[in-house]
């Protein structure tokens, strides 16, 4: 059975006093058999991985630049987010598509360059309202996928973990059903599967308004492998619990 991983993404919240606060309502809440990280915005990732360190809460960043070093402000290196102790990295998340115009071609070669260094890339995909209401909702998930395979090969994917996350779901209120999501994981279980990717150890994530309420029944289904977690994860009680639905739909 894989291993099941519920990460925390922080977006652009937090500072000093609230991350402290934060960490410190999770401790003795992280269960065992259950891999947990948070990305909390860069300037927070030494402070998160130093506090969350003794719980055993992995830290990842939200996003990593494409390029080694030089002269690219405001940009930060994989280098650098290994430095501070990062373990993950978000990579190609709807909000860096959209708001700053990623493409897969960008995404694909930023998973690449996360690999390379050492880090644990966590592939987001997904599609929006209007792609699921035009029934292009497979074809666009597949395409993101098939980007990232393509250049890294079949070999290297199978270190990749995917994240789907319906647009339309984020931040929203809205999430799909567990068979919705499903059947998504399935697809995308599928594609890497056809591409000769060694699915079986391959971890797809749910993402999309992700709550302690319907963790347990998104976790219940095969090819869900954990959650990639928005807002809930800015409250250690809702965190919490969903890391230990994880947890049940582990055990």
């Amino acid at each position: 059975m894989r291993k099941k991983l519920v990460v925390g993404n922080w977006k652009m919240n937090g500072d000093r006093a609230r991350n402290l606060a934060l960490i410190d309502g999770l401790k003795g809440r992280i269960p065992a058999g259950v891999e947990v990280a948070v990305c909390p915005p860069s300037p927070y990732l030494a402070q998160v991985q130093a506090l969350g360190e003794p719980l055993g809460l992995a830290v990842g960043a939200q996003d990593l630049s494409p390029r080694k070093e030089g002269a690219f402000t405001g940009d930060v290196a994989a280098a650098m987010l290994l430095d501070v102790g990062c373990e993950w990295v978000l990579v190609g998340h709807s909000e860096r598509r959209t708001l700053h115009g990623e493409g897969n071609g960008l995404v694909a070669e930023k998973v690449a360059v996360a690999l390379e260094a050492g880090l644990k890339p966590i592939l987001c995909v997904g599609e929006t309202l209007a792609e699921r209401d035009g029934g292009q909702a497979e074809e666009v998930v597949r395409s993101q996928v098939m980007s990232v395979v393509s250049l890294l090969g079949a070999d290297a994917m199978a270190r990749v973990v995917v994240a789907y996350e319906p647009v339309w779901a984020i931040g929203t209120g809205r999430t799909a059903t567990p068979e919705q999501a499903e059947l998504m994981h399935a697809c995308i279980r599928e594609c890497l599967e056809l591409a000769g990717v060694a699915v079986a150890g391959v971890r797809i994530l749910y993402g999309g308004s992700v709550t302690a309420a319907n963790a347990a029944a998104l976790f219940a289904q095969p090819n869900i492998d954990g959650a990639l977690v928005g807002g809930a994860s800015l409250v250690a009680d809702g965190f919490s619990s969903i890391c230990a639905a994880a947890a049940a739909a582990a055990s």
